[in-house]
């Protein structure tokens, strides 16, 4: 049997990898010079292989389309990816919240170790840019690139998303489908910064929060919150608790951002610690106060928040101005403009519909002998190594053929 797989990713060279094992003739299509381009730099480096939890939590961690995935998850669970990178020689850590990461930090490593078996196994790779898919009767009998024919008994297109288009994830493979007959659900991009309405942002920007408490609203409904850390920028907040609460938004219409800026402290408890520090320093300004709870450059936009003239000293607060200071701690908000571009993003959200895929085999439902895995397909999650997780998951089913 001669397979050929169109994207040399996670999923392409995943899915190679197995079809190899089970004795295909396999043939793996990558446009770049390159294998594993979005790979090297995922986990700013250090690649977030997969998260060490079991079926349950991983289900809860994918918000659409959970169900889609559960044979590829039985079929190839977070320890099974484990072992089979551990079996190629990486030594694997899993750090908190149950995120799988080598323990050299380096994600070259993982894509290394990739190569070296994909070459071990005498998978034939062509750097080539495919242009269609050969279809017949309903049937997949190849690709094209160009006007060169490459036949196949089966194709895996496994070509990514739309997101970091200067690793090669450029949408072809959603065009592809879609000139077949597939739907493809609307694409967006998910774990992204957030651009806010506020320009106070781009005044604090650099600044970097830790153990703060973000949360998300929509229409004032609570939909995300949770303690970590974040940054400030120029057109509004980015890091690791932004990125998570990014894959809750699915448009860009009535969100607001609250900072609790003091978790650990209720706002009596804040409002004691200030009177402390107003009694042992009456007559200095204001802005000394803040600067004891928060970084220099976040005080002039709390001042102008707040509204309290910025010569006014400490022994001239009232309790009202002390308890509109806690206030703007425990609730430092901003209003969501809307997400950075597609191009930003670290997954895309929406492709392929699920309900045109069989879940036991990622076997298109239209067209025979074609065959789908990783970030192409219409299920993202949130981060933590889920969607690495979902990439391995669904090429392993791929490339099995069942």
């Amino acid at each position: 049997m001669k397979t050929v797989i169109v994207g040399g990713g996670a999923a392409g060279c995943y899915s190679a990898i197995h079809a190899a094992k089970a004795g295909q003739e396999v043939i793996l299509i990558e446009k770049n010079k390159y294998l594993g381009r979005k790979l090297r730099i995922t986990g700013k480096g250090r690649c977030n292989l997969t998260n060490n939890c079991d079926l349950e939590t991983l289900m809860q961690n994918i918000p659409r389309n959970a169900r889609f995935l559960y044979s590829a998850f039985s079929a190839c669970s977070p320890q099974d990816v484990m072992q089979y990178f551990e079996n190629l020689g990486v030594a694997l850590k899993t750090e908190r919240g149950n995120r799988v990461f080598p323990m050299s930090d380096q994600a070259s490593e993982i894509v290394e170790a990739l190569q070296q078996e994909l070459k071990k196994l005498h998978v034939k790779r062509v750097q080539d840019t495919v242009t269609s898919l050969w279809i017949e009767n309903n049937i997949c009998q190849g690709i094209f690139c160009g006007k060169e024919k490459l036949q196949a008994d089966r194709v895996i297109l496994a070509t990514g998303g739309a997101t970091y288009p200067a690793t090669g994830s450029t949408g072809d493979g959603y065009r592809f489908a879609e000139q077949v007959g597939h739907k493809i659900e609307a694409l967006r991009p998910s774990l992204v910064p957030i651009e806010t309405l506020e320009r106070d942002c781009a005044e604090m920007m650099g600044i970097s929060l830790k153990n703060v408490v973000l949360t998300l609203k929509k229409n004032n409904k609570i939909i995300f919150q949770e303690l970590g850390e974040m940054l400030f920028t120029h057109f509004g907040v980015s890091g690791p608790l932004v990125l998570s609460a990014s894959a809750h938004m699915n448009d860009n219409n009535n969100y607001t951002l609250h900072i609790d800026l003091k978790p650990a402290l209720q706002i009596e408890q804040l409002d004691k610690r200030l009177q402390r520090e107003i009694t042992a320093n009456p007559n200095q300004q204001v802005s000394n106060l803040l600067r004891k709870l928060v970084p220099s450059h976040m005080i002039m936009p709390l001042i102008e928040r707040i509204g309290i003239p910025v010569y006014v000293k400490n022994n001239s607060l009232t309790k009202q101005q002390r308890l509109r200071i806690c206030q703007e701690l425990k609730d430092f908000a901003f209003t969501v403009r809307g997400t950075r571009p597609m191009a930003e993003g670290i997954i895309t959200r929406g492709g392929i519909s699920c309900k045109e895929v069989n879940p036991k085999t990622m076997e298109s439902k239209l067209i025979k002998n074609l065959y789908f895995a990783g970030e192409i397909l219409d299920v993202d999650a949130y981060t933590g190594g889920f969607n690495l997780q979902i990439a391995f998951a669904t090429a392993f089913l791929a490339s099995k053929g069942f």
